[in-house]
């Protein structure tokens, strides 16, 4: 039997995208819980907290388990795939049991686990093939996770129809398992690189916390995140309240995603050529501030000036997108690349805060004014405060921290 090769995009690239097309599927919740809601007899809301249970756990499994990755990438995607193929298949099983909790079991803290490691996994080992394309790899990568949901979309909708919601979990845990299962198979670090291990792996957590550049990393990764959140969870929301018709929202849903996954690759291959990667996040925070403050000076959802809301959903989206693909070459620029399964795990301990508050900030927001420019204007100010952390706290030096 004829060896498989051995290079960047079959030990890498492939792998990479075959485990984080499958995880990133998790954002197609939205898509699924109305469906959901109504089979169990449950409201949306007490639904939507598998989600957002999701979500914590990925951030938190990535921030506690980033040492497993650092050891072995074969254990820690091996346990991704069982974990996220099984808390897929429990929750179409809970799902027809008709039990909540089961669902918040399965889908919130099973297949969390399976997120968190598998968003991991393959990061470093990217980063290690291309060695002097790191941005673009991890945005390949990274757009993988975003663009899942423009690809499982379309499929979920017609399994739904045709199978039903439970089945329909039976049937794509299989297919994600599969695909894990060979990403894991696949996965592989480049010949001689040998890893260093250290016995203390506390102590790269205690450094990061006391470390100001890695603590305005995390900020305004954390700032990035909430802002985006609070758009993205209400973007049918307010194209809806333009009068927009549903068949419009559901192309504009589309194309948001594909600007988020846009700018996932684009903003992360960009940094590449950059001196500082750093940078990436200040053009962002200036884009996301720029066409919020023209959307507010022209009064622009209530004028229901449509093209430039679709204008600053699709920019929030890309700078969304671009703020995670960039957080791993950033860190590795700033902490070398000994430990930096664990660093950036820790890091993404702001994306389970995040996943947290993004939504309920709008939520509330919007449930006390009654408007979504107020909304604007509070992304607005957390954005200034982001592009500040970035220009006065991460600093452009390298420090390396084992």
């Amino acid at each position: 039997m004829k060896a498989l090769p051995n290079n960047k995009w079959v030990r890498a690239a492939i792998p990479a995208l075959l485990l984080h097309c499958s995880i990133g599927t998790v954002y197609c919740w939205s898509l699924l819980k109305g469906d959901i809601a109504e089979y169990i007899g449950h409201s949306k809301s007490e639904v939507e907290w598998a989600f957002s249970i999701a979500i914590f756990v990925l951030g938190m499994s990535a921030a506690f388990a980033g040492h497993i990755v650092e050891k072995d990438i074969h254990k820690s995607s091996l346990i991704s795939t069982i974990c996220f193929a099984a808390g897929f298949a429990g929750t179409g099983l809970f799902i027809h049991l008709k039990s909540l909790i089961g669902i918040y079991i399965c889908y919130g803290l099973i297949m969390g686990i399976g997120l968190g490691l598998g968003y991991l996994s393959p990061v470093k080992t990217l980063m290690l093939w291309f060695s002097k394309q790191k941005g673009l790899a991890t945005g390949l990568a990274v757009a993988g996770f975003g663009l899942a949901k423009v690809i499982a979309s379309p499929i979920m909708t017609a399994l739904m129809e045709s199978v039903g919601i439970v089945n329909l979990f039976y049937i794509l845990a299989v297919v994600y398992f599969i695909m894990m299962f060979t990403g894991h198979l696949l996965l592989k670090k480049p010949d001689g690189w040998v890893e260093e291990h250290d016995s203390d792996t506390s102590k790269t957590a205690v450094n990061m916390i006391k470390n100001p550049t890695f603590i305005g990393i995390w900020l305004m990764f954390y700032i990035n995140i909430t802002c985006g959140l609070a758009l993205i969870s209400q973007e049918k929301d307010i194209l809806n309240a333009m009068g927009v018709p549903l068949a419009v929202i559901s192309v504009v849903s589309s194309l948001t995603a594909i600007f988020n996954a846009g700018g996932r690759l684009g903003f992360s291959a960009a940094a590449d050529k950059l001196k500082d990667r750093n940078s990436i996040y200040k053009v962002i925070f200036i884009l996301c501030i720029s066409f919020s403050v023209i959307t507010i000076l022209t009064n622009g959802i209530n004028n229901k000036l449509v093209f430039l809301a679709i204008i600053l959903l699709c920019i929030v989206n890309a700078g969304y997108g671009g703020g995670f693909s960039n957080l791993p070459t950033l860190l590795s620029d700033r902490f070398g690349m000994k430990t930096i399964s664990q660093v950036h795990g820790i890091a993404l301990s702001a994306w389970a805060l995040a996943g947290l508050t993004g939504n309920q900030l709008s939520s509330l927001i919007v449930a006390k004014t009654g408007s979504f420019t107020s909304v604007l204007y509070v992304t607005v100010v957390l954005y200034t405060v982001a592009l500040l952390i970035s220009i006065f706290l991460v600093k452009p030096t390298k420090e390396h921290v084992a």
